[in-house]
């Protein structure tokens, strides 16, 4: 079995964009299974790797989610309005550390307690991120604030609280459509989390 790297032989790297993030045309040959080489050509969008965190709350068995402006969903037909687990960038923090801050920031919930489920590329074909996906416990008392995320980063983040039934039928009839949420959820739903487990 061939490695991987042994498969792959960078010719050239072009900047598109570094406005927002980075964004990058390679042309690159490809060793394919039959032993030839193919010229190949691809962007890739770098925006760095990142982290998700359901906050569940087992006693209620309730989540807390975020509604806000999507643009890139609302240029593609959608009203923009997502529903979402509490996500951020890492910026240089390892993914624990950042997910409890972005859920205080998003939420206004200080997490105590947060475990990893798992990590997963979410686009692939052209996006390098990848995120590390976090569930979280919350009770009424860990609200410090309101939440609704940074102004300056152009955040304004309404806090929902809804059951678990609710948020799967949510996903049911189209009211949540963010592949990260639908991931956290579908987890809880076919991992659930015993009221007695330590």
């Amino acid at each position: 079995m061939i490695a991987t790297q042994d498969r792959v032989r960078i010719i050239s790297t072009q900047v598109l964009s570094d406005d927002w993030y980075l964004l990058k045309k390679t042309t690159f040959d490809f060793l394919r299974r039959d032993g030839s080489w193919q010229r190949q050509s691809r962007e890739t969008y770098d925006r760095g790797d990142g982290a998700v965190i359901l906050l569940l709350n087992r006693q209620a068995k309730t989540v807390i989610l975020t509604r806000q402006f999507r643009y890139p969903a609302f240029v593609n037909g959608h009203d923009g309005m997502l529903i979402e687990a509490a996500a951020g960038l890492l910026d240089n923090a390892s993914p624990e550390q950042r997910i409890r801050a972005e859920a205080e920031e998003e939420t206004g919930y200080i997490v105590q307690k947060v475990q990893k489920v798992f990590e997963a590329y979410m686009s692939p074909g052209s996006v390098t991120e990848k995120l590390h996906f976090f569930i979280g416990e919350y009770q009424a008392s860990d609200r410090v604030h309101a939440g609704g995320g940074v102004v300056a980063e152009g955040e304004d983040l309404d806090v929902l609280e809804m059951t678990l039934d609710d948020a799967l039928l949510a996903i049911r009839q189209g009211g949540i459509v963010d592949a990260k949420t639908i991931m956290l959820l579908q987890y809880i739903a076919l991992n659930p989390i015993q009221e007695n487990e330590e």
